[in-house]
């Protein structure tokens, strides 16, 4: 059963007709959203090749990575909150000139323990500014035109998951983390002058007031429950091929830069892909339910191809299929939170489902690498094909109607 689209008031546009007018003030968001995954993606690999020069323990280096992403699953939710008491504006833009200027106390961190505060520290401004910009993006498209606009924003920060350690490494080499930092700094400074200039005000709107009955029964409700877990899902085994890919390639005695070629691919596939299957879920083609099924079916069969056959052909075929299947999942996941949330707490939703998709993020890679130490990574990668394929049923089975909020 397809979810019809809702049609904007006003409008006159019918059912199963995809939006075709223009959404002004949606561009610097995209750019947000870039902006938060390549800070988290660029700065973690940079961090690791200038390890040896820093005296960087494992131990630390874990520390490292992990100080970012603990900063964004504590305070996704506040921020997201309070996007909708103050306004998703002010939040988006603070938070972007906070990664500003943690980013260029950066530029003078020369030890560990400097670094984790200005790791810590952008992961509290990304906190802000990320759900803040996925609440704007759903309450400026509307629910007719969510799919599409969410498959654009979604294509921009894969974008930045997957290219930053690329675009990092390249700005390491010619100035080491400090040039990387700059432009961090640079990059932020930009979309938020850029938001302050296009994005326009949304208007703060009465809230009714929650018990906190009723913010567990929200938040157990299956049409935030499941899409969450299935961008968690998706989000996780982003975060297990981009490391594990390359080190695949590497036991391949692939090259560094035939190694990194399959990453490469993810992000293109991913890319192309969401705003195509978000215009189909607009136009009523596409269900939530099902075509999350298929987006994390389709990633699990990609993660037991690399488990049960790890050969050159596999990897660049199973790089491809990741990303369509992340490019499937996750718009459909977004634009399903927006069209079941009212707007007057669509920032708390929004936040609430990013944090979903950082503990996925951690979450993945950990149970593969956790088993692989234990057995072989062939059995995490297995393990790990075998949670996707029970989320891909639990999406298929149990969203088969659009849920009421």
């Amino acid at each position: 059963m397809t979810n019809p689209p809702a049609s904007s008031p006003g409008t006159g546009t019918a059912p199963f007709e995809l939006p075709r007018k223009r959404v002004p003030g949606l561009a610097p968001l995209f750019a947000a959203g870039f902006t938060t995954a390549f800070g988290a993606h660029s700065i973690a690999a940079g961090i690791g090749a200038e390890s040896s020069d820093l005296g960087i323990t494992l131990l630390t280096f874990g520390v490292l990575l992990a100080a970012y992403d603990i900063a964004e699953v504590i305070l996704k939710p506040v921020f997201g909150s309070l996007s909708d008491r103050i306004g998703a504006k002010p939040v988006i833009i603070g938070g972007l000139l906070a990664f500003a200027a943690v980013s260029l106390l950066g530029i003078f961190a020369a030890t560990p323990a400097a670094l984790s505060l200005v790791r810590l520290g952008q992961g509290a401004a990304a906190s802000a500014f990320s759900p803040a910009a996925s609440a704007a993006v759903a309450r400026l498209a509307g629910p007719a035109a969510a799919g599409r606009h969410f498959g654009k924003y979604g294509s921009w920060k894969g974008l930045g998951y997957v290219l930053g350690p690329l675009l990092g490494a390249g700005l390491i080499m010619a100035g080491g983390l400090p040039a990387l930092f700059l432009a961090l700094t640079a990059i932020s400074c930009v979309a938020a002058l850029w938001t302050f200039v296009s994005m326009p005000e949304l208007p703060v709107l009465p809230r009714a007031r929650y018990t906190v009955i009723d913010l567990a029964r929200q938040t157990a409700h299956r049409g935030f429950l499941i899409p969450t877990m299935a961008l968690a899902g998706a989000t996780g085994a982003l975060g297990v091929a981009v490391g594990f890919l390359p080190l695949l390639g590497a036991s391949l005695h692939l090259s560094l830069f035939g190694s990194m070629a399959a990453v490469a691919l993810l992000a293109l596939s991913s890319t192309i892909i969401q705003p195509w299957v978000g215009r189909l879920r607009d136009a009523g083609h596409v269900s939530t339910g099902t075509g999350m099924g298929v987006g994390l079916a389709l990633i699990a069969a990609a993660v037991s191809a690399l488990a049960l056959m790890p050969i050159s052909a596999t990897l660049y075929l199973s790089a491809v299929v990741l990303g369509a299947g992340i490019g499937i999942t996750t718009p459909l996941g977004f634009a399903h939170l927006a069209t079941t949330t009212p707007a007057e707490r669509m920032g708390r939703t929004m936040g609430t489902a990013e944090m979903g998709r950082e503990i996925g993020d951690a979450g993945g890679p950990l149970l593969v690498g956790g088993i692989a130490a234990a057995a072989s990574l062939a059995a995490g990668l297995g393990a790990l094909a075998v949670v996707l394929s029970g989320m891909a049923v639990l999406c298929a089975a149990i969203l088969r109607r659009r849920p009421r909020p």
